[in-house]
């Protein structure tokens, strides 16, 4: 991820993503494979599997057993990894990927990642999905003690902490480089003998462990073990660092066994449908959500009609259990790029009709149920309500299969500030007026939770990363409070 100069601002430049773009961004997707003489083409299908979690550039760096070799791009895998001469000359038989959406800071090459450097143990590669919250002020740290930064990346600190540890081995010093980050973190990176993968203290971001053969593979999530025809063998567990050598696969534990708290919205937008979290698929507990939504939430309607394309699992649990048949009244372009040009205020009002389409010929004349994952400014969702109204709706309830989103994200996810968040400053009463909505209701919090096989949630040890939603914030952010830590932070304290 990367972060903005000015200290204590971690949203992206809003030039980048207009306000009136309502959706939620995902984080980034991470590669990683070791011992096959097709490493880079494994990482490109691997990265291919993930580019939902990330569309803005992607990268692969491989090694070949004498040097290392680095393409960083701008775009989307398929425009710049399906050639074959890019790959060829990612020569090796282990390699790492990365694809990027920044929650913060500029889309520039340097930002991209896998991030590369010499150190004088050898060369080090690594790539990060989530957002280190003390990067900042670490960064500010280094900086006054002499350090020369490449990127306005938070990632680079790994890089710079790495070559200042006087520890003699490679993972002893990526140990003491991670007791000294706070926040969120998968992490996979590659050496001139090992591929390392390591999750954050609770686990808010995903790593998983597959394997092809003899070789072992890490990633985002299970959809990019498929995709190569990798078994799944676990996940990574929260605080554990992976280690894959011509040896094997070791496991380090040097933090703290703590709880897990999984980020909450890989069940809800972030993981693909058909990935597996915790032996489930992401699409029967996006189902699931719509069946407790139904049941807490029911209306009066003719037709459910999910946002596509997030919203249609859980609209089609909510049909499923109300009994109200199931159409997809709204079509969705998926042929929009970024690269759209923008034309004047008067056409460019009928943006969200660049997107979706009604159908009408399931709206005219029924009462219906717009089901979405979840509102965030509410300015798309407005747009939507109306489109429903042109096409001959005669009442539209909206049920969101989520909580109402009350407070930013810091840990990978590119929320807006508080400010700009709907619910965070109306009531409900003044959500349903703004989105000129018959009616409206959110999944509750504990609905969530029941979603996913637990009874409630549980106030004292919260089994998620759920803080958008109730303003519990797992870790310190030390960014954003501008208050200074100690480096070795009682959250990573040295076993024994």
């Amino acid at each position: 991820m990367t972060y903005s100069l000015e200290a204590g601002k971690h949203r992206q430049d809003e030039a980048h993503r207009p306000p009136s773009d309502d959706r939620l961004r995902e984080e980034c997707g991470v590669f990683g494979i070791f011992g096959h003489p097709d490493a880079a083409a494994m990482t490109a299908l691997g990265l291919h599997a993930l580019q939902h979690r990330g569309q803005e550039a992607c990268g692969i760096v491989a090694y070949d057993g004498a040097q290392f070799h680095s393409e960083r791009r701008m775009g989307l895998v398929g425009d710049n990894f399906s050639r074959a001469h890019v790959i060829e000359r990612l020569k090796g038989h282990m390699a790492i990927g990365h694809n990027r959406y920044s929650t913060t800071g500029d889309a520039v090459l340097r930002n991209v990642q896998p991030l590369f450097a010499d150190i004088d143990t050898g060369g080090f590669a690594v790539a990060h999905n989530g957002n280190f919250t003390n990067a900042i002020t670490v960064r500010q740290e280094l900086i006054s003690s002499g350090a020369i930064c490449q990127s306005t990346s938070d990632t680079e600190v790994i890089l710079h902490l790495l070559s200042r540890s006087q520890k003699r081995r490679i993972v002893e010093r990526f140990i003491e480089a991670l007791r000294q980050i706070e926040g969120a973190y998968a992490l996979v990176c590659l050496t001139n003998d090992m591929l390392i993968g390591a999750r954050d203290p609770i686990g808010i971001r995903p790593l998983v462990i597959g394997r092809l053969g003899a070789s072992y593979v890490l990633a985002s999530e299970t959809c990019a073990l498929d995709m190569v025809g990798a078994e799944f063998l676990r996940e990574v567990e929260n605080g554990e660092i992976v280690v894959i050598t011509e040896a094997g696969l070791e496991s380090h534990r040097p933090f703290p066994i703590r709880p897990a708290r999984p980020c909450i919205f890989e069940y809800i937008y972030f993981s693909r449908p058909d990935s597996v979290i915790g032996g489930r698929t992401v699409y029967d507990i996006r189902k699931q959500m719509g069946v407790q939504l139904a049941r807490e939430a029911p209306a009066d309607a003719d037709v459910i009609i999910p946002i596509p394309d997030s919203g249609v699992p859980a609209a089609i649990g909510f049909s499923q259990e109300a009994g109200i048949p199931f159409e997809l009244g709204i079509i969705r372009n998926h042929y929009i790029g970024r690269t759209f040009i923008e034309p004047e205020q008067r056409i460019r009002q009928l943006g969200v009709k660049l997107k979706h389409s009604a159908n009408a010929s399931v709206i005219r004349g029924n009462k219906i149920v717009l089901v979405d994952d979840s509102v965030v400014r509410g300015t798309t969702s407005k747009k939507i309500v109306q489109l429903m109204y042109e096409a001959g709706a005669k009442e539209v309830h909206m049920r969101i299969a989520s909580p109402p989103i009350t407070h930013p994200d810091y840990y990978g996810i590119d929320t807006p500030d508080k400010v700009d968040l709907l619910a965070a400053n109306n009531d409900l009463d003044a959500m349903r007026d703004f989105l000129n909505a018959t009616s409206l209701a959110f999944l509750s919090v504990d609905g969530i939770y029941r979603s996913v096989g637990l009874d409630h949630r549980d106030d004292q040890n919260p089994q998620f990363t759920d803080h958008c939603f109730t303003g519990e914030y797992p870790t310190a952010l030390v960014d954003q409070s501008g208050q200074s830590i100690p480096r070795q932070l009682s959250l990573l304290a040295e076993v024994g």
